[in-house]
Formats: structure tokens, C-alpha cells, sequence
């Protein structure tokens, strides 16, 4: 189950009034690694915290991803979506517009849209990053409360 703490409820506490928010957006809550959504392929293990929509992006994507030895999610790729990857445990190999590199924990990629990106497992132990994608909405920031 997750726990919400809404953008509403923080008006209201606050400032004493709530706006609606759209129930079909991605909104101000906790979700625990114990209810995260799990997918386990080839390569490892996606774990998902949020997908969808919120106020100001489109297909965003909040994860962690866990690459086995010797694997790689996919090859270097390109998307629409703006993306930051962080290596929490593990190493392995940066690929960045043709270019490789060692990707070692603490490091992290931005990658702009259609700018070429990807990374493999070239370690012994299970590379663990964490994946924040999205586009952008066309919208004026959230006016504050």
C-alpha cells in the first residue's frame, strides 16, 4: 500500500485550505522498497517506484535497476526522455555518444534527449543504479500555496 502524504493534505495542514489534485497523476507519497513493483529478466532486476505522469512530466520513470554480471539491460540507446543514472554498488562500463568508460558507485550520467547512452555490468558482483526518465509538459511551475 502506498502512503500518500498529497500535495492537498500539505495545503490543508499548512495553510488551512486544500486544492484537488488529478488522481490519475503521479502525487506527493512514499513508496517502500517493499512496495515497489519488482520485474526480474535476463540481465537482473527492475524495481519500480513510480511510472506514469505528474504535474510537469510525461513517462517518467523512478526505479532502481540491478544488472548481473556480464549483462547489460540493452545496448546503447537513444530516447525522447531526459535521464540521470546513479551507480549505487557495483562497476562496469559507461557508454556515452561512442565513448567508453569505467562507471564506478558515486558516479552519475545525465543524458539529454536522442544523445546516445548505456552502461554494462563488466563487474563480479551485481551493479546496482538508480533510473530517473522523463519528458517534459509544456507548463507554467505550480503556483505556490
Amino acid at each position: 500500500m502506498k502512503r500518500l502524504f498529497t500535495a492537498a493534505a500539505a495545503a490543508a495542514i499548512f495553510a488551512g485550505h486544500a486544492v484537488a489534485a488529478d488522481p490519475a497523476l503521479i502525487d506527493t507519497s512514499v513508496v517502500t522498497g517493499a512496495e515497489a513493483q519488482v520485474e526480474t529478466f535476463e540481465w537482473g532486476r527492475l524495481i519500480t517506484y513510480y511510472a506514469g505522469e505528474s504535474y510537469s512530466t510525461q513517462d517518467a520513470l523512478a526505479a532502481v535497476a540491478v544488472i548481473n554480471p556480464g549483462m547489460q539491460i540493452h545496448p546503447p540507446h537513444v530516447h525522447a526522455e531526459e535521464e540521470y543514472l546513479m551507480v549505487l554498488e557495483g562497476a562496469g562500463t559507461w557508454s556515452v555518444e561512442g565513448e567508453e568508460f569505467p562507471a564506478t558507485a558515486g558516479d552519475l550520467l545525465y543524458a539529454a534527449p536522442w544523445d546516445e547512452h548505456g552502461i554494462r555490468n563488466t563487474g563480479e558482483t551485481p551493479l546496482k543504479f538508480v533510473v530517473f526518465k522523463w519528458n517534459p509538459k509544456p507548463v507554467e511551475p505550480a503556483p505556490a500555496p
